[in-house]
């Protein structure tokens, strides 16, 4: 269960997401699941070379430093540490995918791996990456997103950030980092994730905000890891370590920095997951199809599915449809116009229409073109439902066994299915299976599927109690 706080948070960086407004701030604790190391880590072969025990130094950039002094400022050994470390080719973590799954933009990090701009390619997004000054003044054509690495890449370790001499000479040779990265934190909400706010960088253009802006600085959010008592700490120094975490987290609200507290670290993919659930239980796909209107004829099916699309947008909800044949340009009719009268923003950010293409004479390349079509429209989805789902072949009329895919993808996706057993055909035939597959593993959901199998002789009487559990299940 989630806390009031950690549910308050969600539903304020929910909104930041559908206003365009949300941010990413990774420090090295977002990539250590993956296997890459912390900063403590990552210097102590330096600091055993210097007879320096890590464990009993609070300040890791003085570490650097005092390597590259006792090399006659020669940084070899630092550079191969960072690569050495960093260059592995590993896959992101369930935290990187979650967060490249959803609509973020902006992107900061102060780590030299490649594991944000690799989560967010394995999710078919066009990436500008930056980690130079002079990349600052070059934008990547039709970008979804952009990651700064102001603290450099592990492909150029010369001019990794590291020592303090780099972090003296900062704001000389990277001021454009620190204009940008002030500039995001007054228009964007930010998410810190895996940062210990030790970087002396972002303290300066934290401070820079806060005495620019006063009392009105923009909300940010970071979550940490309650102080556990290590294994060599005696119960004195459990407290003192405890009273300096609540000291830190008091600080940061002088940033407006809202700290988020988690007992174990698996808490923070719960509540990475439960943003993407309920962003997208925002989206409705729906999968229907009609060659056959009977028993209600052509024009109340019509009347009912123009309704459904109306009333969806009216909810605040997204729609997301391949356009079956005989229904969808209803369902399609009244979402638009009802974007239009309430006034509801762009028509790309509420429908994503997705027409399936006919004319590809190869059945086997169609098949693999419809497949991936399906795949990709319903991951963008929370919800399914399913209506009608009947075609013509030859003289009979039979079930949409496209549908049938639909539902089955739908179900491997975890997407709330609620197919409308009422409206015959495919539709009734899911129904039928969702009962025998689920069974009571979702007795809510499973008493509103059985409800929605009774035939309605007016079919707009199924789009009451459709909105009310998609719109109950969006805020759960």
């Amino acid at each position: 269960m989630l806390g009031t706080e950690i549910d308050r948070f969600i539903s304020d960086y929910l909104s930041e997401i559908d206003a365009g407004n949300a941010a990413i701030f990774a420090g090295a604790g977002l990539s250590v699941p993956a296997g890459f190391v912390d900063w403590a880590s990552l210097v102590r072969p330096l600091a055993e070379e210097l007879n320096l025990d890590v464990s009993k130094e609070a300040d890791l950039v003085a570490v650097a430093q005092f390597h590259v002094n006792s090399n006659q400022q020669n940084r070899h050994a630092l550079h191969k540490a960072i690569v050495d470390a960093f260059a592995v080719n590993t896959a992101p973590t369930t935290n990187h995918s979650i967060l490249a799954r959803l609509p973020i933009t902006t992107y900061w990090t102060t780590n030299y791996d490649k594991l944000i701009e690799k989560s967010l390619e394995e999710a078919g997004k066009i990436v500008d990456v930056k980690w130079a000054l002079e990349q600052l003044a070059v934008t990547r054509p039709r970008r979804d997103a952009t990651i700064y690495k102001m603290h450099g890449d592990v492909d150029r370790p010369d001019q990794a950030i590291a020592t303090r001499d780099d972090y003296e000479h900062y704001g000389t040779k990277n001021g454009a980092f620190i204009n940008a990265l002030a500039g995001d934190l007054v228009s964007k909400t930010f998410l810190f994730l895996g940062f210990s706010f030790t970087d002396p960088n972002l303290e300066q253009v934290l401070a820079r905000v806060r005495t620019t802006f006063k009392n009105h600085q923009r909300r940010h959010y970071a979550i940490f890891r309650r102080r556990k008592r290590l294994d060599a700490e005696d119960e004195a120094e459990f407290e003192y370590a405890k009273i300096r975490q609540a000291l830190v987290l008091e600080d940061l609200k002088r940033f407006n920095i809202s700290p988020l507290l988690v007992d174990e670290y698996d808490e923070v993919t719960k509540i990475l997951a439960e943003i993407e659930r309920r962003y997208r239980s925002r989206t409705v796909f729906i999968s229907s199809s009609a060659s056959d209107f009977a028993p209600w004829g052509e024009e109340a099916v019509w009347s009912f599915m123009r309704k459904l699309g109306s009333a969806l947008m009216s909810a605040k909800l997204r729609l997301a449809t391949g356009m079956g044949v005989g229904v969808s340009n209803a369902l399609f009719s009244g979402a638009l116009e009802t974007i239009y009268n309430e006034k509801l923003g762009h028509l790309e950010d509420r429908i994503t229409l997705r027409p399936f293409p006919q004319h590809i004479a190869d059945d086997a390349k169609r098949k693999e073109v419809w497949e991936t079509y399906r795949q990709e429209i319903i991951s963008f989805s929370g919800v399914a439902l399913f209506l009608f789902g009947n075609k013509r072949s030859g003289s009979d009329i039979v079930a949409a066994d496209g549908m049938i895919r639909e539902y089955e993808i739908s179900r491997k996706n975890g997407l709330l299915c609620l197919p409308v057993g009422a409206t015959g055909h495919a539709a009734e035939v899911i129904a039928k299976r969702f009962l025998d597959e689920i069974g009571s593993e979702q007795p809510e959901v499973t008493e509103l599927v059985r409800s929605l199998l009774e035939h309605r002789e007016n079919l707009n009487e199924l789009i009451e109690p459709l909105l009310k559990f998609i719109t109950a299940n969006r805020a759960k």
